[in-house]
């Protein structure tokens, strides 16, 4: 392994310590998965080519379906595609009629990110846009309505879609505020950009702009920013969502069934119409693809398009399709895993590891009797333990490894209940409804 920055090893392990996904660094760690991950750079070139992609990322929970999306965010930033990211919750759905929506969407405009800035990155977006303009019209004639014409030329294109003449009237408000020094109007028109205004009397004092980022247009204003970035320079739009498992936890049938319709219009739009140089990662669980009451296949509409290829069995795969299923990591990729963390702890130049390859070994064994197959299948608890164990045998040289392996509490990683106990029916009436039991892990002798 090359030599690791510094601050790149720290955020690593600060992350992989406290139990959460790391934003950098995830390349130093990454094992398996290899043709689940050649597609979706095949993809990344797709969007960058001005093409559109739908992907619906399922893995079990802990078995590293954030990493690997957080990996794939990682790699279309280095082709230079912009990003957005967000994880969904009650607050922030895809489709909604009191503010949900449009929260989803200011949260991603907030971690919208480029190669250089890795969150809030609109406004650098914006400016590069304008600033482009004003240099090409700077050695003209003087005219100060000269750039204003040639950014309504350049966006030409954006005004054939949903909400386009607004979006190039806020760019031109922007530029206007650039040019004159109007610190003021630059910020209303970025905080239009990202749905900030509630209230279209706000937007148009403010910007004299008769409309609003809604909950109804948030997917429109998302292929607009998609050609945008296009036109400023960039390869096109990655959005990534995350914790799609919340809208199989919406209790309203008929909320949970409007956003995936939603999820069905995009997918549509993909298809038969793809919006240019935009792509979009949903990550779920297998509960909220395959649960036919509650699930994406409870949607006639969406089992249809999403369903496997029925040729993929006896160990054949399909990374074609809208869905991309991630399978667990196996006993000998955790193993590596282990390794490589090492390391990424000793900064790269691992000449004495603390640790053996005969102390890894022992630990996957002992996790083994703790925990099942669970620590390697859903291994985010097994790493957190395995790094405090690093963390103590630097801080701690005169230590023995074997002592602490055996003495180690590793705890099972339990995912969030999906429990609806009341589901409300687009007739009025309620119903109860059971969570699925999670299947019992089977308790495994670890053997490298």
């Amino acid at each position: 392994m090359a030599n690791i920055r510094t601050r790149d090893r720290d955020a690593l392990l600060q992350a992989l310590r406290a139990g959460v996904v790391p934003r950098i660094g995830q390349h130093l760690i990454q094992v398996g998965r290899s043709r689940e991950l050649a597609a979706l750079i095949a993809d990344v070139q797709r969007i960058s080519e001005g093409s559109a992609v739908f992907r619906l990322i399922v893995g079990e929970y802990g078995s590293g379906k954030t990493f690997f999306m957080n990996l794939v965010r990682a790699i279309a930033l280095e082709k230079k595609l912009v990003v957005a990211t967000a994880d969904l919750n009650p607050d922030r759905r895809l489709y909604a009629s009191g503010g949900q929506a449009r929260s989803l969407f200011a949260e991603l405009m907030r971690n919208l990110a480029t190669r250089s800035k890795s969150e809030g990155a609109l406004s650098a977006i914006v400016e590069r846009f304008v600033s482009e303009v004003g240099s090409e019209t700077a050695s003209g004639s003087g005219d100060t309505g000269a750039a204003e014409r040639l950014i309504q030329r350049r966006l030409q294109p954006l005004s054939e879609l949903v909400g386009g003449y607004d979006f190039i009237a806020v760019i031109q408000a922007y530029w206007r505020g650039f040019e004159s020094g109007d610190d003021a109007l630059k910020m209303n028109a970025i905080r239009w950009l990202r749905g900030e205004f509630a209230t279209k009397t706000e937007a148009r004092e403010a910007l004299r702009i008769r409309t609003i980022i809604d909950d109804a247009s948030v997917y429109d204003y998302l292929k607009l920013l998609a050609r945008f970035v296009r036109l400023a320079g960039y390869s096109g739009l990655l959005v990534c969502l995350d914790e799609l498992v919340n809208l199989y936890k919406l209790a309203n049938t008929q909320a949970r069934n409007a956003n995936y319709e939603q999820i069905l219009r995009i997918l549509n739009d993909v298809l038969q119409n793809p919006p240019e140089g935009f792509g979009i990662l949903l990550g779920g669980t297998p509960e909220f693809l395959l649960d036919t009451r509650r699930g994406l296949y409870g949607y006639p509409a969406l089992q249809s398009r999403l369903a496997e290829n029925t040729f993929a069995q006896g160990g054949l795969a399909d990374f074609t399709g809208p869905v991309l299923r991630l399978g667990s990591l196996s006993q000998e990729e955790f193993f590596v895993l282990l390794q490589k963390i090492r390391e990424v702890y000793a900064a790269g130049a691992p000449a004495q590891p603390a640790l053996p390859d005969e102390a890894l070994t022992a630990f996957m064994a002992h996790c083994a009797q703790k925990l099942g197959e669970g620590y390697f299948r859903t291994p985010r608890t097994t790493i957190t333990s395995f790094v405090n164990l690093l963390a103590i045998l630097e801080q701690n040289p005169s230590e023995r490894w074997q002592s602490h392996v055996q003495a180690l509490d590793v705890q099972p990683d339990v995912p969030p209940s999906t429990e609806v106990v009341e589901e409300t029916t687009e007739s009025g009436g309620a119903n109860l409804s059971s969570p699925a039991k999670p299947p019992s892990d089977e308790f495994a002798t670890f053997k490298l």
